[in-house]
């Protein structure tokens, strides 16, 4: 009900209103087929909100499955206590990367299936001695859906591993070190079984579609895996994880944002010194092994999407699972004060004073700060979002009016067009940037950056079709001197008319 609940409060913006991103444009109405990346499970997805853009509907749908998440993590990492309950829901539902999730909102329903099939298929495999197999039918449709949750479900796989380690030392004497490690690799069998699953629906699909993995964002090159791109890739995901985590300016992005961070992490590091002092791992060789091979992984399995798809555009949109070492943080320090039942108990004048208390504290005090600065930050991106869409309209309203009355156009003239807008004739007016900055879809002055963009907005928004060409028919245009001579919108001489073709340049006079 918190995720569902503050969800509303915090994207209520996008879901009233009609202001697409770039991709937006063209989407409409879209039958989400997109076998071609990966995607086989999409198009089923997102059909119960019709493939037609109905920003409230799809945002209902997606904020049910986020609320279906968070019950489902909570019961995953044994959260209990009702301010952590509320914590983990609504820092799940705040993260700047659902913001950025939002602004696509056209596939937003479908995605958040997909994050909740990759939290099930973790929850299923702790639950149930078997339940790795329905945990890998999860695992491979939340991957048929979009392949970003990976990272999410193998996070989740590695906290739990940790947790089997790292029981009370009573549960150990009970149980020998060899059952540890059998239920452990219950969650490699979920992942093994499910990517695989994954694949052989995905080359039948194919194979019945006749058609082949496309090149966008490297999804062919995920049969070519191998030792060689394992040893290429380690390097690039430290060095992402380090320079995204501190530098990414998303999991803070001012001193409040920062200090938040700083007494999360405080309080899950005192949580988990008061753990160790109560069970004793120190005097198992084995968990400290764990532990730092745990610790080592988490970089790896965060950013394993580098791994699949080295060359990937690795956006906002892939990096969700951030917000997983936050919602662990919150965890960690509930279980280890007055709401968990690993709490350490110390006699003191006649009273038991629990020492996880003021990590509890600290974390309540953190996770809320830090729900409040992202829902900040998600509608500041909203706020530029709406006023990219304005901007664009006036633009657009501006240039057809131009093209109409141009000498010699008549409906359904060729047009051909670069497609970008030129910075030197209409200045960076995006405040937000400090903020927006590295949130995919909402930052920046204007939705257009095709020709295909245009066509779309025109005809969407303003009710004119316009036939505009391929890109590949400006190449030998657009290193003509009749071309290079010309203005850039709005110039007086912008839009020309050569050979029967509608030749208009948008971009900078100097390229």
């Amino acid at each position: 009900m918190t995720a569902f609940l503050l969800g509303l409060l915090i994207h209520m913006p996008v879901l009233l209103s009609d202001i697409p991103n770039h991709d937006g444009l063209a989407s409409m109405y879209f039958d989400q087929n997109m076998i071609t990346s990966g995607r086989w499970f999409l198009m089923a997805a997102c059909g119960a909100s019709s493939f037609f853009t109905v920003p409230w509907v799809i945002g209902l749908l997606g904020l049910l499955f986020l609320g279906l998440t968070a019950a489902a993590l909570c019961e995953l990492l044994e959260v209990r206590t009702g301010w952590a309950v509320v914590g983990v829901s609504g820092l799940l539902v705040s993260f700047p990367a659902l913001a950025s999730t939002f602004a696509y909102v056209f596939t937003l329903d479908g995605y958040m299936l997909a994050l909740l099939l990759a939290v099930l298929a973790v929850l299923f495999t702790k639950k149930h001695r078997r339940g790795f197999l329905p945990g890998a039918v999860c695992l491979a449709f939340s991957l048929g859906t979009y392949q970003g949750y990976l990272a999410f479900a193998m996070i989740l796989a590695v906290f739990e591993v940790l947790a089997i380690f790292c029981r009370e030392r009573r549960e150990t004497v009970r149980r020998p070190l060899g059952g540890c490690f059998a239920e452990a690799l219950r969650y490699l069998y979920m992942g093994v079984l499910g990517a695989a699953l994954y694949y052989v629906i995905l080359q039948v699909l194919l194979k019945i579609q006749g058609k082949e993995l496309d090149t966008y964002q490297g999804i062919n090159g995920m049969s070519s895996f191998g030792a060689e791109r394992l040893v290429s890739a380690l390097g690039d995901m430290y060095r992402d994880f380090v320079a995204f985590t501190f530098r990414g300016n998303v999991l803070f992005q001012n001193g409040f944002g920062l200090c938040a961070c700083i007494l999360l992490a405080a309080a899950a590091a005192f949580a988990a010194v008061c753990m160790a002092k109560h069970r004793k791992w120190w005097k198992n060789l084995a968990v400290l092994v764990i532990i730092g091979i745990a610790l080592l992984a988490l970089p790896v399995v965060t950013n394993v999407i580098l791994l699949i798809s080295p060359d990937v555009n690795y956006h906002l949109l892939m990096r969700y699972q951030w917000v997983l070492y936050l919602i662990g943080a919150v965890a960690l320090a509930e279980k280890c004060g007055s709401g968990g039942n690993a709490g350490v108990a110390e006699e003191k004048r006649g009273t038991v004073w629990r020492a996880g208390v003021p990590a509890e504290w600290a974390a309540f005090a953190a996770a809320f700060l830090l729900i409040f600065c992202y829902g900040l930050t998600d509608n500041i991106a909203y706020t530029n979002l709406q006023k990219r869409y304005e901007k664009t309209y006036a633009y657009c309203l501006r240039l057809l009016d131009r093209i109409e009355q141009t000498k010699g156009y008549y409906p359904g003239i060729p047009i051909a067009m670069v497609g970008v807008v030129g910075d030197e004739q209409f200045p960076t007016t995006d405040l937000t940037l400090p903020v927006t900055g590295n949130m995919i879809g909402m930052s920046g002055d204007v939705l257009l950056y095709t020709g295909r963009n245009y066509e779309a907005f025109i005809s969407n928004y303003l009710g004119a079709t316009l036939n505009i060409l391929p890109a590949d028919s400006m190449a030998q245009m657009y290193y003509a001197e009749e071309y290079m001579a010309m203005d850039s919108f709005p110039g007086e001489n912008s839009i020309r008319i050569i050979d029967g073709v509608m030749y208009i340049k948008t971009e900078n006079v100097n390229r």
